[in-house]
């Protein structure tokens, strides 16, 4: 460890998404040290969300039917309380926003324009930019960031290792630009998004493969229903990492599925391209599977009108050849979100003292198992305050001063999910089963339990697998092929590292002696 550094009290905050961004924000004045991987701006998934921010504003909408929705959508594994305190945030979370410099499209009387997705019964999608909210509200966060004294931005530290003591944070090891440092501190925020780098079709950025989970994990604390993956159904199907995203906003708009003989093959389901995103994907997958195509046809919707409600994926679709008011757009689904992460509670207090988590890092109990869609970057924002709330209400330990052993030690090489990869899509992806749930994780323990550049991958891999093992039903984003009914009682699954271990070796000790009796 090249040097240790004290931080005279001062909350560290792992990630520069939305949450993060949010977090640090809102705990101003107070000073705060924000760890951002990639420069300030980049890297990050937020910044390619489409569709918008979920908030009952419209007339014919108040937040008891935005909560009806949610619930839904979550398969009874919502929490209640949570998902009521979210959505009826949703306004003075879209006022905070706007007063950071985000740029909501609105319309000449200065309304916001709302739009309307999968699962919702009004149209209730606040957006930017036509379909780059995402990009916008980074764009406003990150100047306000840069232009608020009281946090400290670290670009281009990785955070590697939480520091523990009695069960509680009083460090974290990280990677920077100056070398190895540990940073003493007792309050430790984990915002560092999703999973989906863990798999080989993804619409989220390479690097989010699960870091965060990997830290808390490693440290000791809970996670939360692992196994709810959800795929969004319609990334744009050419040859590209990550996949580019075809926003659910274009069903909502009109667009049909169809197959390459032209017909809508999902027609035939309740809500149809409307429905909610796990059973569109499933849909999709099984078309797929069958050796159909399947493609988004906005050309009767939409048609030149694409462009101007459309911009960033007329772009992405004109940069692959396509023109989608003229031509029918390829997709498929693609990992997209992830509705389990570090348990928390209505504080974002993790089970480890000191540990908080916040955006898609964290599972608050909002989704359940299966998002409803433009629900996160409001959870994201919404939950944001009241975790700088929590922290700012709690004090630092002024003792706090990691011994010399605890610093101590040889780090794994930087983290690389590549080998990982192919290991989940096969297993662990739209449509599961247990001997494909099996084999990933016997592939994944021997990863996860050694020092290298797969270990903290496969160690939030192994996570999921044992999690979705553990799962015999299906509901919502998870679905079992030997298991498809969903059960008759709805719990939530809880999952420490030390348990996946052990489930994971006894699965192999099992595999091994009907491999020798074979």
């Amino acid at each position: 460890m090249d040097r240790l550094t004290h931080l005279d009290g001062q909350p560290v905050i792992i990630g520069a998404g939305i949450a993060g961004l949010m977090t640090a924000l809102r705990m101003a004045p107070r000073p705060v040290v924000l760890l951002s991987r990639a420069p300030l701006g980049t890297g990050a998934a937020s910044a390619l969300a489409q569709g918008g921010v979920a908030v009952s504003l419209g007339d014919d909408d108040d937040p008891a039917l935005h909560l009806a929705d949610t619930l839904g959508a979550g398969g009874e594994l919502c929490d209640a309380w949570v998902a009521d305190r979210i959505v009826r945030a949703g306004a003075e979370t879209i006022e905070a926003l706007a007063r950071y410099g985000v740029r909501f499209d609105r319309g000449q009387d200065g309304a916001f324009l709302l739009g309307l997705e999968a699962a919702h019964s009004r149209r209730r999608i606040v957006h930017a930019s036509g379909d780059a909210t995402g990009t916008e509200i980074m764009r406003a966060l990150d100047q306000a960031v840069r232009l608020t004294p009281s946090i400290t931005v670290l670009e281009g530290s990785d955070a590697r290792q939480l520091m523990v003591e009695d069960n509680a944070i009083i460090g974290v090891v990280c990677d920077g630009p100056a070398g190895s440092v540990a940073l003493a501190t007792d309050r430790v925020v984990i915002a560092t998004g999703g999973i989906g780098g863990l798999f080989l079709e993804t619409t989220n950025p390479a690097g989010s493969f699960g870091q965060g989970l990997a830290l808390a994990a490693r440290a000791g604390a809970e996670l939360a229903d692992l196994e709810f993956v959800q795929f969004h159904p319609t990334a744009l199907d050419i040859a590209s990492y990550p996949m580019a995203l075809v926003s659910e906003a274009v069903r909502g708009e009109g667009a049909a599925l169809v197959d390459e003989t032209g017909r809508r093959f999902i027609a035939g389901h309740p809500g149809a391209e409307l429905a909610p995103r796990d059973i569109v994907a499933r849909a999709i997958w099984s078309h797929l599977a069958k050796g159909h195509r399947v493609f988004l046809d906005a050309r009767q919707a939409l048609g030149h009108r694409f462009a101007v409600r459309f911009p960033t994926i007329e772009a992405l679709c004109q940069g692959a050849g396509i023109d989608p008011a003229t031509q029918l757009i390829p997709v498929r689904p693609a990992a997209h979100y992830h509705m389990g992460g570090i348990a928390v509670d209505g504080a974002g207090r993790s089970t480890l003292g000191g540990l908080w988590a916040c955006g898609e890092a964290a599972c608050t109990g909002l989704h359940g198992a299966n998002r409803l869609a433009s629900n996160s970057l409001l959870e994201a924002a919404a939950s944001a305050a009241w975790v700088a709330e929590d922290i700012a209400g709690s004090s630092a330990t002024a003792s706090v001063r990691p011994r010399p052993t605890t610093v101590a030690g040889t780090l794994a090489p930087a983290p690389d999910p590549s080998v990982v990869r192919p290991i989940l899509s096969r297993g662990v992806g739209v449509m599961r089963d247990r001997e494909g749930l099996s084999a990933a994780a016997t592939a994944l323990l021997p990863l996860a339990s050694r020092r290298s550049a797969a270990s903290e991958p496969a160690t939030v891999g192994l996570m999921i697998a044992i999690a979705a093992l553990r799962r015999e039903e299906s509901r919502g984003a998870h679905f079992r092929m030997d298991f498809p009914k969903r059960g008759v009682t709805a719990r939530r699954s809880m999952l420490r590292l030390d348990e996946a271990f052990a489930w994971a070796r006894e699965l192999n000790t099992s595999t091994m002696h009907l491999a020798r009796r074979a």
